[in-house]
């Protein structure tokens, strides 16, 4: 296939998505999301691609005085600083783990998007086994792509965030960035010995983020919306799966992630203070852009291509995976982190909330955001 007649092929599957970006309205974060999602779903610049280079126009703030007045964030550092760990040592990377014993399943069968289907039932107990070890060899691989770019974003925003404080917990951030990238890569090969390459929305959620030169809108995507993501599936994970290294490893990065999303409230919450009320309905349809394409279009196309295009259509397989008991658990968590963060943080305005009603999501709102949970409610699941 030629690589124009494959771009207006891309261009025909990514329909249902570009026509959600144009759900708000707002014309400003169209424009933020159209040329993300050209590049991500239409050129799909990723496949294949050992790099990708993405323009970064943020400035970075200097601050001379080193006032050191946000006690909060002070206190956030702090906890960060004592909370560090190794990678390479405090991980049993010692721990067999076999994709293939019953004994400790990677994920339970039923949270495969086909197991009700006739062609699951045709599956022999070891390709069944095999479908489940590719299918998490595939939800990881999008945490180590996500990580990576979080670990860039902290980077980016650490020079542009204004306030010392919020510096300097910075780059503790950069920190546990870096190292969520070392052990997710570290368990993809060194364990499950399969790596896929980064899916096309997702893709495009974090070129929109790279590109923009507004540190808050950087800071907006990756700390309450990425972040948000990575705490639902993780602590998803976490909860089905019965392979204890997996177990160990998510205990770290969960909490680690805990702080994260804390910073994000904390410094967005003050920053939205001082915003125009376009620069914070901006803010709101884009929060809401990317509500959508978390929720609907997450969706494992790169597993489906390799196992399943011949016995189901896309439209098949987006329907099966949206209706998944994975994604259904996935979704939960997410939006139980997500929702009340937006409106703790100003973006749930009596204008969006009929939108996110819509969809179901208003049921998250009353739970409690980040400042107010500890690492432990987020392990055991716990928001009320």
């Amino acid at each position: 296939m030629t690589s124009l007649a494959r771009a207006v092929q891309n261009l025909g599957r990514s329909g249902p998505v570009l026509r959600e970006a144009s759900a708000s309205g707002n014309l400003k974060v169209l424009a933020s999301l159209l040329g993300p999602a050209y590049r991500g779903m239409v050129r799909q610049q990723a496949r294949g691609a050992r790099s990708t280079a993405m323009p970064a126009a943020h400035e970075a703030s200097f601050d001379w005085s080193y006032l050191r007045d946000r006690p909060q964030l002070a206190r956030l550092y702090e906890a960060a600083k004592s909370s560090q760990w190794n990678a390479a040592t405090d991980l049993d990377w010692s721990t067999s783990v076999d994709p293939l014993d019953p004994e400790h399943p990677l994920i339970p069968e039923e949270f495969h998007p086909i197991s009700t289907t006739a062609a699951w039932r045709t599956l022999s107990p070891l390709e069944r086994m095999k479908e489940r070890h590719d299918l998490l060899a595939w939800l990881l691989s999008q945490s180590l792509h996500g990580e990576q770019g979080a670990l860039f974003a902290a980077c980016q925003v650490t020079e542009a965030v204004p306030w010392l404080d919020a510096k300097l917990y910075g780059s503790s951030q950069v920190a546990d960035e870096g190292r969520h990238v070392e052990v997710f890569h570290g368990y993809l090969t060194r364990k499950l010995e399969k790596l896929y390459e980064i899916n096309d929305n997702l893709y495009t959620i974090v070129d929109a983020l790279m590109t923009d030169s507004r540190w808050d809108m950087k800071f907006l995507g990756m700390q309450i919306m990425i972040e948000g993501l990575a705490l639902g599936a993780f602590a998803t994970f976490r909860q089905i799966t019965g392979e204890p290294l997996l177990r160990q490893l998510l205990t770290r990065v969960i909490t680690d992630e805990a702080r994260h999303v804390h910073f994000g409230v904390l410094a967005l919450r003050e920053f939205f203070q001082g915003l125009t009320e376009r620069e914070r309905r901006e803010r709101e349809d884009w929060a809401f852009e990317v509500s959508l394409l978390l929720r609907n279009r997450f969706l494992a196309w790169e597993f489906y291509d390799e196992h399943w295009a011949h016995a189901f259509t896309r439209a098949e397989w987006e329907r099966l995976s949206v209706a998944s008991k994975l994604m259904g658990s996935f979704r939960q968590t997410m939006f139980k982190r997500i929702v009340p963060n937006l409106k703790s943080i100003g973006l749930l305005s009596d204008r969006i909330r009929p939108r996110y009603d819509s969809l179901g999501l208003l049921a998250y709102e009353t739970g409690r955001a980040a400042p107010e949970l500890t690492a432990r409610d987020l392990l055991e699941d716990r928001s009320g």
